[in-house]
Parts: C-alpha cells; structure tokens; sequence
C-alpha cells in the first residue's frame, strides 16, 4: 500500500495529512485533541480518510514525552548504581536554578530512597576492578519494586568503556523486574560524562511507562479499526524510528512534534527558494522556534528540556515558550499584563469555545479584534465562536485592571503575546550571531500566521513564507521525514599512532548495526546514507568539536586513515575557532554514526492552486479588523487565490486549518507552490 498519514497531535488540535505516493494525492484533516485520551482524537481524524484498514502507514509526532517531562508526570523510577554515585542525578553539574539561597529548588526524577548503590567498578580503561555480584543486584531490584519503582535505571561508572557489569546487572534485575521497564545506560548512551549518561538514562526510565502506555493504547485502537499496515514515531532528530524502537528509548521523543513541523518548513522553503528561514510553530499551549541555515535544520548533541533535565542524544535545536492560542492572559498584582505560559488547551479551551473556560486567551483576544472569523472556527468542531463571552472575558479580566477597553484590552494581549515570541526568535538569531535581516520567517501551526506580519516589522525580518497549509505543517513533516538511527560509542584514542585498522573496524561494526535498524523500519526509502562524525579536541581542553569525516561504509570497509581525521579535525577546528593550536595533541573522544534512510521527495507543486482559482472565486467579502482601530480590510478564501496574485493589506486569508493576516503596510503573494510570501509594501 502506498497511502501515507502523518498524524500530529498537539495541546488544541490532532492535525493529519494524507498522501497517495502513486499519485501524489493529497488530502488534511484536523479534529481537536481529546487531552488526557489522544487515541479518540487520533483514530477521529484518521476516519476522516476512509476505512483504517486500506492506510498503508501512520507516522506520528508526538508531545507526549515533552508533556511528562515539562509536567513532571513520568513514572516512579528506583536506580541501580555503583557505590560512591547514588547523587549523580541529584547533583548534576552543581548548577542552580537561582544563584543565591541556602538551599537548593531542584528535586530529581528519582527520590534518594529510590536511588540504591551495590558494589561494582570498572575503571576508565574499562578495566573491571571488581566484578557485579547478580544477586546483590537481584535484591536490590525487588526492593525497589516493592517501594514502589515502576521503572528502573542502571548506571554504573565507566560502562561506556566496559558495560560487562551492566550487561550482568541487567539480565539479573530483568529476571525479577516486574515489568519491561528496564534502561541500563550502555545500552541508551555508551558515552564519557557521568551526569549526560545518568540523566539520559534515569529520563528514558521516567518516560518508558508513559510513552509506552500511549503507544500500546494507539495501537490496540489501530488494531480494533483492522489496520494492518506500519506505525512510526517522529524522533526528536527529525527521522523515524518504529514504535518498537521508540518503547525502548522514548527519551528520543522528547521532541518529537517540533522536529516534524522543522523538517517540513525547511523542505517547503528551500523549494520555494528561501534556504534560511526561522520556523515558529505557534500551537494552542506553546510557541516552538528554530533557525535553519543554508536548508538544513541543526542538530544539537545535547538539549535541556527543563532545569537539570538534560537528553545527551541528537535533537533538532528548538527553543520554546509557553505563548499559544490557548495561553491565558492575566494582570497580576503589580498591575502587569501576562501572556501565558498557563494555556486552557483544548478542554475547555479559550473563552469563546463555551466550554466552561472564564479567563481570556490569545485566541479570544484575535477574535475580538476581528482577526479570526466567528463564523469559520478551524477544526470544524464549533459551528461558530462566542465573540460577546470573549470580549466580556477580556474586559473582566484586563480591560477593567488596566483601565482599556475591550478591544484596546486585546491589542494589549496580542502586543504582549507578540513580543514574547519576538523574544523567541531573537534568542535564536541575534544572540547567535546571525543577522534576522536576511531570514526569512515560516509560521506554522493553528495561530502562526496570524503573527507573522507583527513579527516582520518588529524583528526586521526579510519576510514570512507561510506554507500553503500552515495548520497541518508538522503532520506534513511526520510524512516527509527520512528514517533515522543515531549511535554513540566512546573511544578515547590519541590521533598520533592510530590504530587505522581497529577504528575502521569499530566504524564498520557501527555502521552496520546503524543501518540494520533503518532496514527493519518498514517503510519506503530510497536509499540509506551513513554518516560518520568524532567528537575531538586538542589535549588539555575539556570539550570537543563535532568533526564529520568524508567516509561512508563500502564493501565492509570505510577507508579511514589518520590523515583523514586529522584533516577534518583542523577544518572542522578552525570554522569554529578560526585558529589551529599546533604542537598540541589530539584526543578522539566519542563516534557518532548515523544511519539515515531516505525518503521518496514529495513533490511540493502538488500543492500549487489548481486551474480553476481565480481572485474572483476567492474574494469573500469584507470586515472590520482592529489595527489600533477598525479599518476595513478584505477576506479572501486563501486556497482559491491563483499563483503570482499579490493582495495587498489589510487583509485576511481564511482556509479550513489557519488564518493568514495581512497587516497595512505588508502585501501578500501567492508562489508557484502555493506559499504567500509576507513583505513590506
């Protein structure tokens, strides 16, 4: 079978795309999450396409895992250490989250009684001083089962170089171990730093239960609709793993639904011409950013999802903030207005919904001032959107503090919320060094283009490239996504009299192992890449530099030498430093292999206008919009505008899964591809 889903559930809306790879087809949905529940919402908008039974594959972004993480819901988890490291996790780099205090606000993902030491050690070399004994290791575990542990961590110092303990550890608490929740960390990132390897570690134990549980609900529903084809999750790389994969180390999808809407915006940008973009997914609950330079979305070896929860594993580098359509805006008690991060999500959702929710939200605030369409609500849920309970709401709860009126009130909200994602965006560019002029900006999500033009003038942007539908983007990227398995190995050798050979060998093995996964994935690929990175540094220096190595793996055999590593050592070295240090050692720590499977393109003019579009066809009418007062601004169906026209603002474009705002001063203009492309008049 050849139809193709990719399913995003976020915080407010399941958004979903269908696509036909014989034909190139192509249909979307969007259907509001049910919280706390997703598989109604989920299997509600897969039914939207027909019988699950003739779906050939599902693939999935999910923000279950960041939810667990963010809320800190994830399991009960016991550890297994080595004595003397009990507080590894509680410790961590003796970082604080506020400078000044005599004690410190940080509680770990496991509690002291709950981290439990046993006598081992394997020394740096990998040398095994003293072996495990696995009944001491056996004991330990069913205590802490008994205590309450649904998962369970084994981390023992120095398994990157030998994991012969862990692995005898291991096989002796899975046979007493209640369940198959069961992370032993040579398993989930045999790498040097004792508090990456414990957090990742200890963090894969905390989610296995959650996001395993979902997954097996997901499922046992797919399964009682008679679907028989594959089910994928989008990782936080950007790839696809099977959702085997993803029960054994679901710490790799802690952004999981940001890095699909990433990899979609940034293939839809370079086709459409615009190779350096900043992406901004603007959900019900948050507000997910990215710059992507040069057309390819950057991998960050190491994220912190929140203070002192720290994944040493390759994500797509997101900054995000709780500002969304559902964020709830209050004035505190020093008469400030507040936008976020507390979001009424999808129950019961803004103001306007009426389903029970009294305090107003960004998406109240847009109604009110005549943005979003009563009359039209995305989702195709609610007949029609509650404009009076809304600006009631808002002047309750802001106008009246602040001394606005109701439509003054929502301008404030819609300035404040802007100017939280302005912050977003500058974080990623400007103190990063790049200059926002010359990107351009991709909204997506439910709420992102209604923004897009207040961020062009307040950031100076060189212009917004809004998708042709921006409310299913990320469902988009779960179907464009490449399969992707990502390995580590510490190695720990000097560059001077390298042993060629042996690296060769450890590559080749890696290569191999890497490549497997991508071939049991089950879906369709092109070809398969691997690629090979080290992570190096000059001796005496603390950390490395990530050096790709222009190899790949044929006939068995890579062709490594140390001239190779060594060149791309100092060309890597140099792009990030702009010097060399010679007469200096050089250490090779880690080697990242990543096996890549490469999916068929889609080919984006499918979802150029058709030849019946026509600015006749499309224009709908007209209605007051508030830009510091009401102006009258024009309303075209978006998805009937014909390529090349050009609308000039105000004006708003309205399709079933977003709404596009033009502001006065901005134009709109519809690509070959069927993007509006933002611009200053």
């Amino acid at each position: 079978m050849t139809t193709l889903v990719g399913v995003d559930v976020g915080g407010t809306f399941t958004d979903l795309f269908f696509m036909d790879e014989a034909t190139g087809a192509f249909r979307t949905a969007k259907v509001p999450s049910n919280r706390g529940d997703e598989a109604v919402g989920f299997l509600e908008g897969l039914k939207t396409f027909g019988a699950l039974s003739a779906l050939g594959s599902i693939v999935h972004g999910t923000t279950v895992g960041t939810n667990a993480l963010l809320e800190r819901k994830g399991a009960v988890i016991g550890v297994i250490t080595t004595a003397g490291f009990r507080d590894v996790l509680e410790m961590r780099r003796r970082d604080r989250r506020n400078t000044w205090g005599l004690w410190g606000d940080f509680t770990p993902i496991a509690d002291r009684d709950l981290r439990v030491e046993v006598a081992e050690r394997t020394l740096a070399d990998g040398t095994v001083r003293q072996a495990v004994d696995p009944a001491e290791v056996a004991a330990a575990a069913t205590a802490l089962a008994a205590g309450g542990a649904t998962a369970l961590a084994i981390i023992f110092v120095n398994a990157y170089a030998n994991p012969a303990n862990e692995r005898a550890a291991a096989a002796a608490a899975r046979a007493v171990w209640p369940n198959e929740h069961v992370s032993v960390s040579s398993e989930i990132l045999p790498e040097i730093r004792e508090f990456e390897r414990a957090s990742t570690t200890g963090l894969n134990a905390y989610l296995q239960p959650v996001v395993g549980s979902y997954l097996a609900k997901l499922e046992a529903a797919l399964a009682g609709e008679a679907f028989k084809g594959a089910f994928h999750i989008v990782q936080s790389n950007g790839g696809v793993m099977s959702t085997a994969t993803a029960r054994r180390l679901p710490v790799r999808t802690a952004l999981s639904g940001p890095a699909a809407g990433v990899i979609a915006a940034a293939e839809i940008s370079k086709t459409a011409g615009y190779p350096d973009i900043i992406t901004g997914d603007l959900g019900g609950t948050s507000f997910d950013v990215s710059l992507i330079s040069g057309g390819e979305a950057a991998l960050a070896a190491q994220t912190t999802i929140d203070f002192g929860l720290v994944i040493r594993s390759p994500m797509i580098e997101i900054t995000t903030i709780g500002a969304g359509g559902g964020s709830i805006a209050r004035v505190d008690r020093g008469g400030f207005l507040e936008v976020g991060p507390e979001s009424a999500g999808s129950r019961p959702g803004p103001v306007a919904y009426g389903q029970g929710n009294d305090r107003p939200t960004l998406t109240d605030a847009n109604l009110v001032l005549g943005r979003i369409n009563a009359d039209r609500p995305i989702g195709g849920k609610l007949a029609r959107l509650d404009v009076d309970a809304a600006r009631e709401a808002l002047a309750k709860h802001v106008g009246e503090p602040l001394g606005l009126s109701p439509e003054a009130a929502a301008e404030a909200v819609v300035r404040v919320a802007d100017a939280r994602m302005a912050g977003a965006i500058r974080l990623v560019s400007i103190e990063r060094g790049h200059d926002p002029g010359r990107f351009a900006f991709v909204p997506f999500g439910g709420g992102g283009a209604l923004h897009a033009g207040a961020l062009i003038a307040d950031i100076g942007l060189k212009a917004a490239l809004v998708p042709r539908f921006p409310g299913v983007t990320s469902a988009m990227g779960c179907v464009m996504a490449d399969i992707r398995h990502d390995q580590v190995q510490t190695l720990n050798l000097m560059l001077d009299g390298l042993d060629a050979g042996g690296l060769d060998t450890r590559m080749a093995a890696e290569g191999a192992a890497a490549r497997a996964v991508v071939e049991s994935a089950g879906l369709t690929v092109g070809r398969i890449d691997l690629v090979y990175e080290l992570d190096m540094h000059y001796l005496g220096q603390t950390h490395t530099v990530p050096v790709p190595l222009p190899v790949t793996l044929d006939g068995g055999r890579t062709g490594i030498n140390a001239e190779i590593v060594r060149k791309a050592f100092e060309t890597a070295y140099s792009r990030a430093f702009s010097r060399l240090l010679p007469g200096l050692g050089i250490r090779i720590v880690n080697l990242r292999t990543a096996a890549i499977g490469r999916r068929p393109a889609i080919d984006l003019a499918a979802l150029a206008p058709d030849v019946s579009a026509s600015m006749a066809k499309a224009r709908i009418g007209a209605r007051k919009v508030w830009f510091g007062g009401w102006m009258e601004a024009a309303v075209y169906a978006r998805l009937d505008l014909p390529a090349e026209t050009i609308v000039e603002g105000p004006a708003v474009l309205e399709q079933p899964d977003a709404t596009t705002l033009v502001p006065p001063g901005q134009r709109a203009r519809v690509d070959r591809f069927g993007n509006l492309v933002l611009e200053r008049a």
